[in-house]
Formats: C-alpha cells, sequence, structure tokens
C-alpha cells in the first residue's frame, strides 16, 4: 500500500474530476496494475520508471494477450498520469515519450439486416407480454434506430428532452455537449403512445425520467439490453442499433459531417468508420447481385 501512495492517485483523480466516474476508475485500475507490475522490478514510486521499463511493460501485456486496443488504452493512462505527474514535479521526464502503441483498425460496426429489425421494430406483441412494457420497449427500439443515440443517452432522457412537436429530441452526450436530433415518424408515434402509457407505471418520485423499468426506477443500458435480448433472434448489442442508424444514412446519400454532428462525434476520423461499412455493403452486393463480378 505504501508504494501505492507514492503514486498520488487520489490527487491524479482530483486533477481529473472532469472526466467521467467510468474512465477515471479505469485509469486508477490501469495505473494500479503498472504499479504494482514495476515494483517486481523494485521501482516504488513514478520517478523510478524509465521508458524502457514502459516498453517492456507494453511488451509484457502484449504476451498475456491482451486485446490491442486494451494494450492501447493502458498505454494511454500512462501518458496522461505521467503527463500530469511531470507538471506536478513528480518526474523530471515524462517516460511514455516515444512509447506508441497502435489500437489497431479494430473491427468494423454490425449493421443489421432488415430481417433483423423488422424483428425488433415491427414483431408482434408476446402472449402475456404486459401492455405497458410493450408501449415502452416500442419506443426505446425506435429512438435507438431512428436518431442514432447512445444507449446511455437515452437513459439519460427527460420529459423536457422530448419535442414531439418538432420531431425532435435534445441529448446531452458525452462531455456534457447538448446536441438536437430528429425523430423519425414511428419514434415519435411510440413516444407519443408511451407518453400516455409512462403515469402508470413510472411513479412520482421518479422524477422527470423519460424511461423507467419495471421497479419504477430510470431505465439502465443493462434493462435496454433485456428488450433487445427478449426481441431479437440473435444476440445483438443496443449499439448496434446505432451503427445501423449511421450506415443507412451513408447509405442513402447523407453528408459525412451532418451524420457526424447528428452521432454527437467530436472528431469526423470516427465517423469515417461507418464509411468503411458503406463501402463494404456495397462491394458485397456487387459480388452477390452483378452476373460479371
Amino acid at each position: 500500500m505504501a508504494a501505492i501512495d507514492c503514486w498520488s492517485l487520489d490527487a491524479f483523480a482530483r486533477a481529473h474530476s472532469s472526466l467521467s466516474a467510468r474512465t477515471l476508475a479505469a485509469y486508477e485500475s490501469d495505473l494500479r496494475l503498472f504499479a504494482e507490475w514495476v515494483a517486481r522490478s523494485g521501482v516504488d514510486s513514478p520517478a523510478g520508471v524509465t521508458r524502457m521499463l514502459v516498453r517492456r511493460y507494453v511488451a509484457a501485456l502484449s504476451t498475456r494477450q491482451f486485446a490491442r486496443r486494451t494494450i492501447a488504452r493502458k498505454a494511454a493512462a500512462l501518458r496522461r498520469y505521467f503527463a500530469w505527474a511531470v507538471r506536478q514535479s513528480l518526474v523530471e521526464v515524462d517516460p511514455t515519450l516515444g512509447v506508441h502503441v497502435s489500437a489497431g483498425a479494430g473491427r468494423l460496426p454490425r449493421v443489421l439486416d432488415r430481417r433483423e429489425l423488422e424483428q425488433l421494430l415491427d414483431a408482434a406483441p408476446g402472449q402475456d407480454e404486459p401492455l405497458w412494457r410493450r408501449h415502452r420497449d416500442d419506443a426505446v427500439l425506435e429512438v435507438l434506430y431512428g436518431s442514432g443515440v447512445r444507449v446511455s443517452e437515452l437513459c439519460g432522457l427527460e420529459l423536457d428532452q422530448v419535442r414531439l412537436a418538432e420531431r425532435a429530441l435534445i441529448v446531452w452526450g458525452k462531455g456534457a455537449k447538448e446536441r438536437r436530433v430528429p425523430l423519425s415518424e414511428p419514434a415519435a408515434a411510440a413516444l407519443e403512445t408511451w407518453l400516455r402509457t409512462r403515469p402508470e407505471v413510472v411513479p412520482p418520485e421518479a422524477g422527470p425520467v423519460l424511461f423507467a423499468n419495471e421497479r419504477g426506477k430510470p431505465l439502465t443500458p443493462r434493462d435496454v439490453r433485456r428488450i433487445l435480448d427478449r426481441r431479437s433472434s440473435v444476440p445483438t448489442h443496443p449499439h448496434a442499433l446505432r451503427h445501423t442508424f449511421a450506415t443507412h444514412l451513408l447509405d442513402g446519400g447523407a453528408d459525412l459531417r451532418a451524420v457526424q454532428e447528428l452521432l454527437g462525434h467530436s472528431d469526423v476520423a470516427t465517423t469515417q468508420r461507418y464509411t468503411h461499412v458503406s463501402r463494404e455493403r456495397l462491394r458485397s452486393a456487387y459480388r452477390t447481385s452483378h452476373p460479371r463480378s
């Protein structure tokens, strides 16, 4: 414990309080693992860390078969920590300088096909399914696909963020950034139905939250995953609906910058991933449809 104290992780966390709690927790976990690893080499403080030691650590992670994205995240935690440590005079030189870890190309987002979308959005109600749950689930799924919001953004929606007359939602995204996204006609209709049903399900003490679970508590990402598990015939992640939203827009000729704004991406490079998906879909369609492909 004393060795960990030398790293001033609490002070590091306070200095980065603008980050999400999940990100800070991941950073702290990564830094603790690194501190424990270097301690086995006799280094008990950040001042003793060298660039060679950082490179050995990255190599050790690779031999343990961590995914490249995981290794890149752990390296990013070290870079942020040591940049802060230099400013705090805990170290004289940043040992992560010159250490580069590629996250790799990553897998292309999975796009739902027409049959899967119909199963999710238009399947007949289950025989014993409560009507209120059907109304809620319809609204949740139509908003995820029709507006492309993140599941965390959907779970955080409140009543005053729904603008049915304007066919729009006001969404608070990453970095507490506000954006306006359109509501599709099916999503607006499903929300109208849910809003009529909502008072029967959501108790007043739940506040203005738009969606709630069976216990009257605000809907969580895990609850949304259960909705998909009930509706989908194949394992499907809620984020697949966001991927599908973006890809279908680009397939239809939407401008990349417009899609970037709708998704709430701060960097257009993130949105460009979906152009690769669209190109692959076009290539696949050509291969399967053209007689001389």
